[in-house]
């Protein structure tokens, strides 16, 4: 028989190793274990949305076919397991590649002392019936889910419990697979404040403490003897998103740090697409009961009167309370009124239109020193057809974003 050539070689190489790739979404399989029989159970599964920060960009594994890896934690302390199967491993000696180390590159980012067998965890998943969640408790409140009544408790704490330093360590690992460009937070650092959500239920007649969600806070200074919280990592987990957890979540912050005198007022690191509309929605709402947002009020136009008055009673800062301002007069505005509809979109496009105009100032006093070329680099080269263009742009993609906040407020009858 005859052999193959050499390009049918490196075919079928190519062909060979495909089979050992998979997609690092679809392998990862995270649980919250309340008790054994959830290992089980399929239904308490969930995947992740991301995993470049582990696996890298293409999010891939290769080495291994029909790859699962489970990555589970006990729903109260957190107590974590790591563990991989797999029907077959690359050959490293027949094809000249080694399979990808997915233990490590995982293991990499988990605090020390995981359980590395399913025996170990379900012995130490008994822990959690002594866990109580860290901090003071804040507030509670009930949801009717799937035919049943659950109670949702909020605690804050900070570094200062113990206990809560290795906690969070283990918490904080699930921003991995959910918060793009995470990073894990320097928790020594005693001006962080934490806000955590948990369920409480009954098991074995003993009340437990499942964690559902948190936000990290950090208390930044402000000019003369005053604190700037700013929120930096907001996390609700798969099994109970989409369940008003969040707006909860962000509402007891608010709540917390309103009524401080020493709190300027609160900013938000570098917000995510996701939370951004959790925000919009939360701040709607409770703006929408200020008198200065009244729809009279609101068709006046924005003032620096609101900036104050929000920031005052909310500790909302000017730069959202201009964009709750926008959201609130959009929904107060009659779209099928043209005078009406044209004199808001002015107003929007005024304001974003304002870097333009700083640009264009900035442009001709520079002119008058520097060549046409070093302006244009310095301050961009945009025509007056061009503006206009992105300036449009800018305002559908804007509305857009409203729009979605207005139709959650409709929904709930706001």
């Amino acid at each position: 028989m005859a052999g193959l050539a050499g390009g049918d070689e490196v075919s079928l190489s190519h062909d060979k190793l495909r089979e050992y790739i998979c997609s690092a979404n679809d392998a990862v399989h995270i649980k919250l274990v309340s008790q054994e029989s959830d290992l089980s159970n399929d239904a308490t599964t969930f995947k992740p949305e991301m995993s470049h920060q582990v696996f890298g960009e293409s999010e891939r594994i290769f080495g291994y076919k029909d790859l699962k890896i489970e990555l589970y934690y006990s729903a109260c302390k957190l107590i974590t397991y790591l563990h991989m199967t797999y029907s077959e491993k690359v050959d490293a000696k027949q094809l000249g590649v080694e399979a990808d180390n997915v233990l490590k590159a995982i293991a990499h980012h988990l605090p020390p002392g995981f359980c590395q067998t399913q025996e170990d965890f379900v012995m130490k998943l008994q822990k959690d019936a002594g866990f109580k969640p860290y901090g003071q408790m804040l507030s509670s409140y009930k949801l009717e889910r799937c035919g049943k009544q659950k109670t949702f408790e909020m605690y804050k704490c900070d570094i200062s419990c113990p206990g809560f330093k290795e906690y969070h360590a283990r918490l904080q690992t699930f921003i991995l697979w959910y918060i793009d460009a995470a990073s894990f937070i320097d928790i020594d650092d005693d001006r962080w404040r934490f806000y955590l959500l948990f369920e409480r239920y009954q098991q074995d007649g003993r009340p437990r403490h499942a964690v559902v969600g948190y936000i990290t806070v950090y208390n930044y200074y402000a000019y003369p003897q005053r604190l700037r919280p700013c929120v930096s990592q907001m996390l609700v987990l798969p099994p109970h998103q989409q369940q008003g957890h969040g707006t909860r979540l962000l509402r007891a912050v608010y709540a917390d740090l309103a009524s401080r005198a020493d709190v300027l007022d609160i900013t938000v690191e570098d917000p995510s697409e996701d939370f951004q509309r959790v925000r919009d929605y939360t701040d709607s709402k409770i703006c929408a009961k200020l008198d200065c947002f009244a729809p009279e009020k609101l068709q006046g136009g924005w003032c620096e009167e609101m900036a104050k008055t929000v920031r005052e009673k909310t500790r909302i800062n000017r730069k959202q309370a201009r964009r709750v301002y926008e959201i609130l007069r959009l929904r107060t505005t009659n779209v099928h009124d043209a005078a009406d509809y044209r004199a808001y979109r002015l107003d929007v496009k005024n304001r974003l239109n304002k870097p333009f105009s700083r640009d264009k100032m900035y442009a001709e006093r520079m002119q008058k020193a520097f060549s046409t070329e070093e302006v244009a680099q310095a301050v961009g080269n945009l025509s007056n057809a061009d503006r206009l263009e992105k300036l449009q742009k800018m305002y559908e993609e804007l509305e857009k974003e409203y729009r979605h906040t207005i139709d959650r407020l409709d929904r709930a009858r706001l």
